[in-house]
């Protein structure tokens, strides 16, 4: 059964948007465009596209028409999908509402809807297999548009990754060569597209670009942004032997809005994939679901596995989300793939195994370290729970956010840590925080040590911790405290002057200890 939420989902929110989805909603069987006076077209299941509809009145009565003749839902542009009648009608009749963007070609939308109800149709069989639902027809599309523009043809997205080429590649140049073989545009040929302003253009949109000849061999590029709504998709590279005739260029560009719909498609499943990953994620960080499931519907290898929790300094409530799924962009440029993450409580979390080379820790590691500071000027911080099984996720979560909190207090230096690296600190954190429920620092003299701090500034406390930390080395204390070594003996004998201590004794000196401890790390 194919549902109205699942056809939005995977066609996309920069095409369609649902306004009213009720419970129950009929299974959507097909696409029909509704005709003034050919209302008995509408057939049980249909998704009705008010394709001539233009007056509010007109829109309201189009819902109930179709609802009454059990369609599934009516797809309507802005702004008549937002009228308050509009949608009063639709939710008193029980019908979805869909709005779709103002820009959209009724005819791609059509098509587009037609190909993803075909799709929706077969995609068990192929997600059992393990495959991309749309990456087979991707590949069939840049040998179409290869033989329109008679050129061998890569797809990319806005990171210049390639999700689709076209057969022939052998009889290019070895710049190409090396795109197909990285699945990315090598990055000194990169710069070189990049000196020359490709990019700059494509994001002013520009219908063609082209590109002659370079010195050190690479032939003359054809590109062709793919944009949708407004919004910059990827592009098109076909490699050309020099410049083309306008009609094979205009040919060229045609392509591209066929290639817009596929793209979106391929982009609506992944994220779809990717919001269910998420929420299972959480519910298992959480204990809510069974671990073993999550092993299971993750496809998690039978390896140990972190759990990383990434803080990202200088948001705010309104903007977390939007800092986080930028964060996880970022992070997966850098990243052997993407990551398994969620969001929760206004942290990002990565599940990743604990192992080198591709996807696992080390190489998480120094992509959070690469990223660079937030809009708001902060640099994003990162805790990575013990390795464990993965099944244990919860208990890795764990870990990871109390290691986070030695790093927001500043107990722990750096801006990624592991749970199992900063065990000193822990040990510190967790023992201070014991005594100081204990209340041991208001035993023996340290109170008055803390009194006489408070009114004189003397920096007694300080000075005593520091010698109690490297004994038998006032140098070390001393650079510690940045003060000269005399000056430390001379506050050591005015501290005894004070509370007279027998420091010789090792249990003194470790009572003492653990009672700074607790002022310090609690």
């Amino acid at each position: 059964m194919v549902s109205v939420r699942s056809v939005v989902d995977r066609v996309g929110p920069t095409l369609l948007h649902a306004l009213l989805v009720p419970e129950g909603c009929p299974a959507v069987g097909d696409v029909v465009i509704a005709e003034p006076g050919a209302e008995s077209a509408i057939a049980a299941g249909d998704l009705v596209l008010g394709v001539a509809t233009i007056e509010q009145a007109d829109a309201a009565a189009l819902v109930r028409v179709s609802a009454g003749r059990g369609a599934a839902a009516v797809l309507l542009k802005p702004p008549l999908a937002a009228k308050q009648s509009v949608r009063r009608a639709a939710k008193a009749a029980g019908i979805a509402l869909i709005q779709v963007h103002a820009a959209t070609s009724w005819a791609q939308l059509v098509w587009l809807l037609r190909t993803v109800l075909d799709a929706l149709a077969d995609e068990s069989e192929a997600l059992e297999e393990g495959g991309d639902p749309g990456s087979s027809d991707l590949f069939r599309l840049a040998d179409a548009v290869a033989a329109v523009v008679d050129a061998s043809v890569t797809i990319e997205d806005t990171n210049s990754r390639v999700l689709a080429y076209s057969a022939r590649q052998d009889l290019t140049d070895p710049a190409r060569v090396a795109t197909i073989m990285g699945r990315r545009i090598p990055d000194d040929v990169l710069a070189r597209f990049r000196s020359r302003g490709v990019f700059r253009e494509l994001s002013r949109g520009r219908q063609t670009i082209f590109v002659p000849a370079q010195r050190d061999g690479t032939l003359p590029r054809l590109i062709v942004p793919i944009r949708m709504g407004g919004e910059l998709l990827g592009s098109m590279w076909a490699v050309v032997p020099g410049p083309v005739s306008e009609e094979r260029a205009a040919a060229f560009a045609d392509a591209a809005p066929v290639v817009a719909l596929h793209l979106l498609r391929r982009r609506a499943h992944t994220d779809a994939q990717r919001r269910a990953s998420a929420e299972l994620l959480r519910a298992v960080l959480e204990g809510q679901v069974p671990p073993r499931r999550v092993v299971a519907e993750l496809d998690l290898s039978d390896e140990p596995h972190r759990v990383v929790v990434v803080d990202v300094s200088g948001g705010d409530s309104r903007d977390a989300e939007g800092l986080l799924l930028a964060l996880l962009e970022r992070i997966s440029q850098g990243f052997g793939r993407r990551p398994v993450a969620a969001d929760l409580g206004g942290l990002l979390y990565v599940v990743v195994p604990d192992r080198p080379g591709e996807g696992g820790w080390p190489e998480l590691r120094e992509a959070l370290l690469a990223q660079p500071a937030s809009r708001r000027g902060g640099l994003p911080r990162a805790a990575a729970g013990a390795p464990g099984d993965p099944t244990a996720l919860a208990a890795s979560r764990a870990q990871a956010d109390e290691a986070l909190g030695l790093l927001r207090a500043g107990l722990v230096e750096g801006r990624v840590v592991a749970y199992d690296e900063a065990w000193t600190a822990l040990v510190l954190h967790r023992a201070a925080a014991g005594a100081a429920a204990a209340q041991v620092s208001e035993l023996g003299p340290l109170g008055v040590l803390r009194a006489h701090d408070e009114s004189s500034n003397a920096g007694y406390v300080d000075t005593l911790y520091e010698w109690l930390r490297h004994p038998g080395d006032p140098r070390a204390a001393a650079e510690r405290l940045r003060i000269h070594p005399n000056t430390l003996r001379y506050r050591m004998k005015r501290l005894l002057e004070l509370v007279p201590l027998n420091l010789d004794d090792p249990d003194v000196r470790l009572a003492l200890l653990t009672q700074l401890i607790a002022l310090r790390w609690s």
